[in-house]
C-alpha cells in the first residue's frame, strides 16, 4: 500500500492522472448535447377528440411504430427544384459537396496527427527533441487553421445550394432529422471555441507540465467533437443510400435512433475515418514537399524532409486497412440489396471500379517509389538496392492482375468474333478471386519495403538475429503463398463459398504488417548503425512523388464519392423519394472523370494558397540537421523504423 501511495504521489503519475481525468471531463463535456435516442411512447390517451393513431411498420427493421411525419413528398420539375442557366443542378451541388467534403476531411485528419504528435514529444525523455515534436505538432497545427475557416464558408455555400437547388428533398431531410440537428450546431459551436483555445493557448500552456497535459486534454476534445460532427454528417448520406426508422412511403415513426443506426451507417463512417486520416497524411506530407523544395538552407531542409516522412508514415498507416474497410463496406451493401452490390460490382459502375483500382495501385506503387528513394539518404541502403526491380516486377503483375476488367465494352461483331463479353483468358483475370489476391500482395509488398527501409542503415547484433531473420522470412513467404494459393483455389469452388476466403487472405496479410513489423524491430534493438540519416539529402524525385501520393488520394475521393451516390441511380432517397429531374440518370464515366478532375484542380488551388498563407507567418527553423538525424517517431515503441 505504500509503494502504490509514493508511485500516485509521484510527480509524472500526478501528470498522468490529470491528463486522464481531464480528457474524461472533456468527453463528458459532450454527455449532455447527446439526445435520447429512444422510441417515442408516451402519447395522449385516447378520447373522442383526439385523432386515431397511426401505426406503420420500419422499411428496414420491420418493426411497428406512430407515424410522426407526412409522407416523402413526390417531387416535380420544375416546381420542386432550382435551376441556374444550363447547367446541371446535380452537378453545381456535386461540386459543392465535393469541395466541402475535402476540406472537412482535411481539418478532420490534421488534429489526429496533431495529438499523437504532441503525445510521443511529452513522453520523451530528451527535452530537446520533446520540443522537436512539440514545434512539429504546433506546425501540423497551423496548417489546418486556415482550412477551418474554409470549411465553414463551403458548409455555408453548400447549404445555400441545397435550399435553392433542390429546396424539397433538403426539407424533407431536414424533417427527419430534426430531432439531433440542435447537436450538430452545438457541435460547430463547441469545436470552433475549442478550436481557437487550443491553438493560441499554445505557447502558454507550455510553462507548467501540468497545463501541457491540459492542453492535450483540449486535443482529445477537439478530435472527439471532430469525430461526432463526422458521424452526423454521414448519418445523413447513409440514410439516403439505405433508410431506416421511416415506412415504405417514408413517413418518420418517431425512433430517431433507427433513422440514424441505419445499416450502412458504420462502416460508412469507419471508412470514412480510415479514408480521410490517409487523404490529411498525404496532404500534410505535401505541404513538406512543398516547404522542402522551396527551402533554402540545410536545417530547413533537413526540418520538413523529416516532416515529410513523419506525415507519409501516420497517413500509410490508415492507407494499408482501407481497402479492407472498403470491402467491408461492400460486403454490407450486398446484404442490404444485393441488386445494389451487382450494380457497384459487375453491372453499370464496374468499370468505375477499374478506375478506383487504377488510383489504389498508384498509391502503393508511388508510396514503395518514395520508400526507395528515401533509402538514398541512409547509408549502407546499397545492399537492398538489387532486390528493388523484384519488387517492382510484382507490384506491376499484381497491379495489372487488378486492373483487369471481367467482361469488355465491345461492338456486336467484336462480341461475336470473341463469343461474348468475357475474354476466353483474359476474362479469368478479371474476377474477385483474382482481384482479392492482387490488392494483397500487393500490401504484403509494401510491408516489405517498410521492413527494408527499417533496415537499410543498420546492422542487427541481437544474439537470435539469424532465428529471427528466418522467421521473419517465413512470415512473408508463407502469407505470400497462402493469398496465392486460395486465389488459384478459388477458381474451383463457387461464388457464394469463394467470397469467404477473402477473410484467411486478409489475416496473412495483416500478420506480415503487425507481426512482421514488430518482429523486424525487435531484431533491429539496439542495431549496430552504418551511419546517421542525412536528413534533407532526399532526391527531390521523392518530394515530387508526395504530391503525386496526396493528388491520387484527392483523386480516389472523387471517385469512390461518384460511385457511392450513383448506386443509388434514380432516387434521392433510395426506393423512398424518386427523382424527378430532367437529370435523373447515371451520369457517363468521362463526364463523371472530367468533375472529379476539374474538382481535384480547385481543390489543390485553394490549397496551394493555404501553403502560401502558412509561410507568411513562419517562424525560422531552429533545428539543424544534426539535431534531426537519426530521429523518428518510434521513440515512444511506434514501430516507424529504427534510425
Amino acid at each position: 500500500m505504500r509503494s502504490l501511495m509514493r508511485w500516485l504521489q509521484s510527480p509524472k503519475r500526478k501528470r498522468v492522472g490529470a491528463f486522464l481525468a481531464l480528457s474524461l471531463f472533456a468527453v463528458a463535456l459532450l454527455l449532455p448535447l447527446v439526445p435520447v435516442f429512444a422510441v417515442a411512447e408516451d402519447t395522449p390517451a385516447a378520447s373522442s377528440d383526439t385523432p386515431k393513431i397511426e401505426k406503420a411498420k420500419d422499411v428496414f427493421y420491420k418493426t411497428e411504430g406512430i407515424v410522426y411525419g407526412p409522407p416523402a413528398p413526390k417531387l416535380k420539375y420544375p416546381d420542386n427544384y432550382g435551376t441556374y442557366g444550363t447547367f446541371q443542378s446535380r452537378t453545381i451541388l456535386w461540386m459543392a459537396n465535393q469541395q466541402h467534403l475535402y476540406f472537412g476531411s482535411f481539418v478532420l485528419a490534421v488534429p489526429m496527427f496533431v495529438m499523437v504528435v504532441e503525445l510521443v514529444g511529452m513522453l520523451q525523455k530528451d527535452k530537446r527533441m520533446s520540443k522537436k515534436y512539440d514545434d512539429l505538432a504546433h506546425e501540423f497545427m497551423k496548417i489546418s487553421l486556415t482550412a477551418y475557416s474554409i470549411t465553414a464558408i463551403l458548409g455555408g455555400l453548400l447549404i445555400f445550394t441545397f435550399l435553392a437547388l433542390y429546396p424539397g428533398f433538403f426539407m424533407y431531410l431536414a424533417s427527419i432529422f430534426r430531432p439531433v440537428m440542435h447537436v450538430y450546431a452545438l457541435m460547430f459551436i463547441l469545436e470552433s471555441g475549442v478550436l481557437y483555445v487550443y491553438y493560441y493557448g499554445w505557447d502558454k500552456m507550455n510553462d507548467s507540465p501540468f497545463l501541457k497535459w491540459c492542453h492535450l486534454s483540449l486535443s482529445v476534445l477537439l478530435n472527439t467533437v471532430g469525430l461526432v460532427l463526422m458521424f452526423f454528417a454521414n448519418t445523413w448520406l447513409a440514410f439516403m443510400q439505405a433508410p431506416a426508422g421511416v415506412d415504405d412511403q417514408g413517413r418518420f415513426l418517431g425512433n430517431i435512433w433507427n433513422a440514424i443506426h441505419t445499416p450502412l451507417v458504420i462502416p460508412i463512417v469507419v471508412h470514412r475515418i480510415l479514408g480521410n486520416a490517409a487523404f490529411g497524411g498525404g496532404v500534410v506530407a505535401a505541404y513538406a514537399a512543398y516547404r522542402f523544395l522551396a527551402a533554402k538552407s540545410p536545417e530547413e531542409k533537413a526540418h520538413y524532409d523529416w516532416m515529410s516522412y513523419t506525415a507519409m508514415f501516420m497517413g500509410v498507416l490508415n492507407l494499408i486497412p482501407l481497402p479492407f474497410a472498403g470491402y467491408w463496406l461492400m460486403r454490407e451493401v450486398y446484404a442490404y440489396r444485393q441488386q445494389m452490390g451487382i450494380t457497384l460490382m459487375g453491372g453499370l459502375l464496374a468499370w468505375v471500379f477499374i478506375m478506383q483500382a487504377t488510383m489504389i495501385a498508384t498509391l502503393f506503387i508511388t508510396l514503395n517509389y518514395y520508400l526507395w528513394t528515401a533509402m538514398g539518404r541512409m547509408p549502407g541502403s546499397e545492399r537492398y538496392t538489387r532486390f528493388f526491380k523484384y519488387m517492382l516486377l510484382v507490384l506491376i503483375v499484381a497491379t495489372l492482375t487488378w486492373l483487369t476488367p471481367h467482361t469488355l465494352v465491345m461492338t456486336p461483331a467484336e462480341l461475336k468474333a470473341m463469343g461474348g463479353a468475357q475474354h476466353p483468358v483474359i476474362g479469368n483475370y478479371g474476377v474477385m478471386s483474382a482481384k482479392n489476391t492482387a490488392i494483397n500482395i500487393i500490401i504484403t509488398t509494401t510491408v516489405l519495403c517498410f521492413c527494408i527501409y527499417q533496415r537499410a542503415n543498420k546492422v542487427p547484433t541481437v544474439k537470435w538475429a539469424w532465428w529471427g531473420n528466418l522467421a521473419l522470412g517465413a512470415i512473408f513467404v508463407g502469407a505470400a503463398t497462402n493469398v496465392i494459393f486460395l486465389g488459384i483455389y478459388g477458381y474451383f469452388i463457387p461464388a457464394n463459398v469463394r467470397i469467404g476466403l477473402s477473410v484467411p487472405q486478409v489475416c496473412s496479410t495483416l500478420t506480415t504488417l503487425f507481426i512482421g513489423v514488430t518482429l523486424n524491430t525487435m531484431i533491429l534493438k539496439n542495431a549496430r548503425s552504418l551511419g546517421e540519416i542525412r536528413w534533407g539529402q532526399m532526391s527531390t524525385r521523392g518530394a515530387y512523388a508526395l504530391f503525386l501520393l496526396a493528388v491520387a488520394f484527392t483523386w480516389t475521393m472523387a471517385v469512390m464519392g461518384y460511385i457511392r451516390s450513383s448506386v443509388r441511380l434514380h432516387w434521392h432517397i433510395n426506393e423512398i423519394m424518386r427523382d424527378a429531374s430532367p437529370w435523373a440518370f447515371t451520369n457517363p464515366i468521362g463526364y463523371a472523370g472530367n468533375i472529379n478532375s476539374l474538382n481535384v484542380l480547385i481543390f489543390w488551388t485553394m490549397l496551394l494558397f493555404v501553403f502560401w498563407l502558412g509561410t507568411l507567418t513562419d517562424k525560422k527553423v531552429h533545428s539543424t540537421v544534426k539535431d534531426t538525424a537519426g530521429e523518428g517517431i518510434e521513440g515512444v515503441s511506434i514501430p516507424v523504423g529504427s534510425h
